[in-house]
């Protein structure tokens, strides 16, 4: 009888090792699953690093989109003053080509800081 009153708190002990057993392996699986799916989600092939590289040349090319545009614009200005403003026309030609009218003279001086003082 003795023997009966012994075997079940040794298989009371056993069931609660097991338990303990269990339970460290599920939360080993459960941490090295986490552990694995962070790392992914940080450095994987689609992963935060990688987005955040991605959102930096995103704003960098719209930026530069944004500054070509206006540039865009401007320069589809100049084409519409060139093609139907005669004031502007003729300040393009005076100061690029350096034309004049007939009865006009050009005088072009030269910048001091050009010449070599000794």
């Amino acid at each position: 009888m003795m023997r009966a009153m012994i075997q079940p708190r040794n298989l009371r002990q056993q069931v609660v090792v097991e338990k303990k057993r269990r339970n460290v392996i599920f939360f080993t699986v459960i941490a090295l699953a986490s552990l694995y799916m962070g790392a992914s989600l940080l450095f994987g092939n689609m992963g935060l690093i990688k987005y955040f590289g991605i959102q930096k040349t995103k704003n960098k090319l719209e930026a530069e989109m944004k500054h070509i545009e206006t540039e865009n614009q401007r320069l589809k200005a100049e084409i519409h003053s060139l093609k139907h403003d005669p004031y502007y026309i003729e300040k393009h030609a005076r100061e690029d080509f350096g034309l004049a009218k007939p009865d006009e003279y050009i005088f072009q001086f030269q910048n001091d800081n050009n010449r070599n003082i000794r």
